[in-house]
């Protein structure tokens, strides 16, 4: 049965996630780090399941950042695999709920296997119209902002035509809309290099529960705190011309 939310509630467009505490969640078992990235993944499944019964447009999952590189190789190794062999095995579940898969980060950085799965699962989904996941794998939010630099002195854009959003058309995903709600599990109080550029004016909600631990409910629960946010973007609810900023 699809899971839903109740009537009359906004549903934001663009939910991005920091899926934070695998290992913390290993620990408290005495299990492997390895275990809780496995418990991790099928976590994540849910919620994209979840996220398209609920009607959200895009859904980012933070996988891997750039500074994700100094944990030990046997570890990195892991988390690389199990991303290969989800993107391989889970195409049939993209494909019934008609979900588009895309990357954000630095394809060049990433071991070149990964990355070729990555392009050709992006490739495979990237006519269906249902919920967009944007996968952000080797991915930091500084990195992003100086590759987008880099993309546009390359094209020839002269200060003189430089704006946000000329900028913002050399972003990794430039089609995407901004995050409404940005979630972080674990209950860590950072946004550790995340959307720099697309997060300034998200919402956040910081949750104590481990990733793993993360449920359907959860989500419901995040998006119903979400509707009853007052989002300003700095300004004052009416626009008054004369106002004091609050």
């Amino acid at each position: 049965m699809p899971f839903s939310m109740p009537p009359r509630f906004p549903i934001p467009s663009h939910v991005g996630i920091i899926m934070d505490g695998n290992g913390r969640w290993a620990r408290k078992r005495n299990q492997l780090r390895t275990q809780g990235h496995l418990e991790g993944l099928k976590t994540a499944k849910r919620i994209v399941q979840a996220a398209s019964d609920l009607g959200i447009a895009c859904l980012s999952l933070y996988v891997f950042s750039t500074e994700n590189w100094r944990r030990s190789a046997g570890e990195v190794g892991f988390i690389m695999t199990l991303v290969k062999q989800y993107l391989a095995a889970e195409l049939e579940f993209f494909r019934k709920n008609r979900i588009r898969i895309r990357h954000a980060g630095d394809s060049e950085g990433l071991p070149p296997d990964i990355a070729e799965e990555i392009r050709r699962v992006c490739r495979d989904t990237e006519d269906f119209e249902g919920l967009q996941v944007i996968l952000a794998l080797n991915y930091g939010g500084r990195d992003e902002i100086l590759r987008s630099i880099k993309r546009l002195l390359a094209a020839g854009v002269v200060q003189e035509d430089l704006t946000e959003a000329v900028f913002r058309g050399y972003l990794d995903n430039p089609d995407i809309p901004d995050p409404d709600l940005i979630i972080r599990t674990g209950g860590d109080f950072r946004i550790s290099n995340f959307f720099l550029w697309e997060g300034a004016y998200s919402e956040y909600l910081f949750l104590d529960k481990l990733w793993p631990d993360f449920s359907e409910e959860d989500l419901r629960d995040a998006l119903v705190r979400f509707a009853g946010r007052e989002r300003k973007f700095g300004g004052i609810p009416g626009n008054p011309a004369d106002g004091i900023m609050a």
